[in-house]
């Protein structure tokens, strides 16, 4: 069982940066899964942000590209989210996720807050 733990949303002006984290636990093969970021704003679907597979292949949603970057270090089981020029669109709960085969996992979720 995998668990994910995401850590460092909060409240940003617009224009702003922020880095989210992600750590993993529970499995001695985190390097095999695909790991990213999704995020939830109030009245909406679930939506991919970013995701960084095995190979360090990524893939954005199209209103992050050019904004966020995601990635990985294997060796401490951690998974990034930089997220520069933030909007207030970007306002949401972000999950960080984990999957491998069928296995497929999610943390609690972090809160990114853009308000002036």
């Amino acid at each position: 069982q995998v668990q994910l733990v995401e850590s460092g949303g909060g409240l940003v002006q617009p224009g702003g940066s922020l880095r989210l984290s992600c750590a993993a636990s529970g499995t001695t093969v985190f390097r095999d899964y695909g790991v990213g970021w999704y995020r939830q704003a109030p009245g909406k679907q679930r939506e991919l942000v970013a995701t960084i597979s095995s190979d360090r292949s990524t893939n954005y949603g199209d209103s992050v590209k050019g904004r966020f970057t995601v990635s990985r270090v294997n060796n401490q089981k951690m998974v990034y989210l930089q997220m520069n020029n933030l909007n207030p669109e970007d306002t949401a709960v972000y999950y960080c996720n984990a999957k491998l085969t069928r296995d497929d996992y999610w943390g609690q979720g972090t809160q990114v807050t853009v308000s002036s």
